[in-house]
């Protein structure tokens, strides 16, 4: 099966994040972090990518960068096999270094970068790593304030025009937003794009997708994670409740086919479903398994299966 593909366009920001697998540590030593950061230049270099924010922490790092030739995943599989290849062969180890795929919230980066940056920066804060952000060393937060010299492949330019006309102003600015916000017990700004995987409004989140269902053929809906989640979904209750109506309450494969068609027809993870139908993600996988086995030669029940289908809101 092919993995699926995300909105990518040149120009395009996002926040993207991934973490060590099992949610072990991915840095081990200072070598580690430099290492890794001559990736983001090798990135930068050869692919074009402008970072605007980084913070390393220990398991995980985030990145708020722009593509400004496109190709997020081309970008990321440089970055994260090269320091894969370089982790294992370094601390001997064998495997997959990162847990499953990297994470990417597309951005509205004129709207939300005044929010999402101070929070990629105050990370080690909440983690209770330093007391004030210009303590560590692994993000370019002293970048910002004009403590550090900036990197070549980074540039700060950007987000600290949001905060005011000259670049003095902008850095006294976004130094007093910063010890604001840690003031302040703030929601991550990245809960905004839980539901969507965009960080937007509504009116960027609706030129999106529309600009990426022009060609339906090419892109499949299915194939997008982040378009997928645009589109309204029918709540697990309405599907067994669609279904208990179809079967009745007390039909065996009542709560079944309704474990089948969540898992079929919806982007709700694995744990959600379980969560509902009070489940493990194993006992969900397997009498998903057992259902479409059954459907095979099953002809009554594949019928069903449609009629509920069609009964479902859109």
């Amino acid at each position: 099966m092919a993995r699926p593909l995300r909105i990518e366009f040149p120009g395009a920001f996002y926040h993207v994040t991934s973490r060590g697998n099992r949610r072990l540590p991915i840095f081990l030593a200072d070598e580690d972090r430099y290492f890794f950061l001559n990736c983001l230049r090798d990135a930068h270099e050869k692919l074009g990518v402008v970072i605007h924010v980084y913070c390393l922490m220990e398991n995980h790092y985030h990145l708020f960068l722009e593509t400004p030739q496109g190709q997020l995943s081309r970008i990321m599989h440089l970055i994260n096999m090269r320091y894969s290849s370089y982790f294992n062969l370094k601390h001997d180890r064998c495997g997959h270094t990162f847990q499953s795929r990297f994470t990417a919230i597309l951005v509205q980066a004129e709207e939300y970068a005044r929010e999402l940056a101070p929070y990629i920066h105050l990370n080690p804060v909440r983690a209770r790593i330093v007391n004030r952000p210009e303590d560590y060393v692994w993000s370019n937060y002293r970048e910002f304030l004009g403590i550090a010299a900036p990197q070549p492949w980074t540039t700060n330019s950007f987000v600290l025009r949001l905060f005011g006309t000259s670049l003095a102003e902008a850095r006294n600015n976004y130094e007093e937003h910063i010890i604001w916000r840690l003031s302040q017990n703030l929601p991550s700004p990245l809960e905004a794009a839980r539901q969507t995987g965009i960080l937007g409004n509504a009116d960027f989140t609706e030129r999106i997708r529309k600009s990426f269902l022009s060609d339906t053929n090419a892109h499949p809906v299915r194939d997008l994670p982040q378009l997928r989640k645009l589109f309204p979904r029918p709540g697990l209750e309405q599907i067994f409740a669609a279904t208990e109506s179809s079967l009745g309450s007390k039909n065996r494969f009542t709560r079944n086919l309704s474990i089948f068609i969540s898992h079929k027809d919806t982007d709700y993870t694995l744990k959600e479903i379980g969560e509902f139908f009070q489940l493990g993600v194993s006992g969900i996988t397997d009498i998903c398994r057992r259902i479409r086995k059954e459907l095979i030669h099953n002809d009554t029940l594949a019928r069903t299966v449609g009629e509920i289908e069609r009964r479902l809101p859109p």
